[in-house]
């Protein structure tokens, strides 16, 4: 895997490349500005990048921004974005772009490194790593009518684990329960929100989406 990180925070910038070396991958560059990221995207063509949403000169938005002009200059490259605290806005609008090859990871699991490192290889692999806590933040914040008191507690709990990107066997391993139960789970939860059966795969992301689209209203 070649990775490529954006961090304008030196000592978090240097102690990812460290930690990514000790566990064996090839961090290619690191940079500090989303110019300099872009240029090393262009120039290494990374398989990953991990990305602080906020970066020099405003430290808003620059680094969702050039996550999302990343993924477009080079499709499927695979973007976990960082950030100090949940900002449902920044993950919303990163979604919006695709979920496939995305995370956002609160910067307090990077210490956390087995945490770190699975959300960093399932983003890699092609899923989707979304942080418990945002994930907790975004569904409380739901409006009434978005269909969330249509849920049972257990299908809130399987929508979550959903929304962190867990497959049905690793969802039915966590709450203990059969992946019957969780596919039974899953397809009330479709059922509830009123997406078609066109495409398993499809209903999945869109359930997370509207949850996470919701929560910004």
């Amino acid at each position: 895997m070649r990775i490529v990180i954006a961090e304008d925070d030196p000592l978090l910038r240097e102690g990812l490349a460290l930690l990514l070396h000790a566990e064996g991958l090839d961090v290619v560059a690191t940079t500090d500005n989303p110019a300099d990221f872009l240029a090393a995207v262009d120039k290494y063509e990374p398989d990953t990048a991990v990305v602080d949403v906020r970066m020099p000169p405003t430290h808003t938005d620059e680094g969702i921004v050039a996550a999302v002009e990343a993924r477009r200059r080079r499709p499927g490259l695979a973007v976990l974005v960082l950030s100090a605290y949940v900002e449902q806005a920044f993950a919303t609008d990163l979604l919006g772009s695709g979920s496939a090859r995305l995370g956002y990871l609160l910067k307090e699991r990077v210490g956390r490194v087995a945490e770190f490192m699975e959300a960093l290889n399932r983003v890699a692999d092609g899923g989707t790593a979304i942080d418990p806590e945002v994930v907790a933040q975004l569904l409380t914040r739901t409006r009434a009518d978005s269909g969330l008191e249509r849920l049972s507690p257990r299908e809130r709990e399987v929508l979550a684990l959903m929304a962190e990107g867990w497959g049905n066997g690793a969802i039915a391993e966590r709450l203990v329960v059969t992946d019957g139960a969780v596919h039974k789970h899953i397809r009330s939860i479709f059922a509830k929100l009123q997406l078609a059966p066109d495409d398993s795969a499809d209903r999945r992301v869109t359930a997370v989406l509207r949850y996470l689209e919701e929560a910004r209203r």
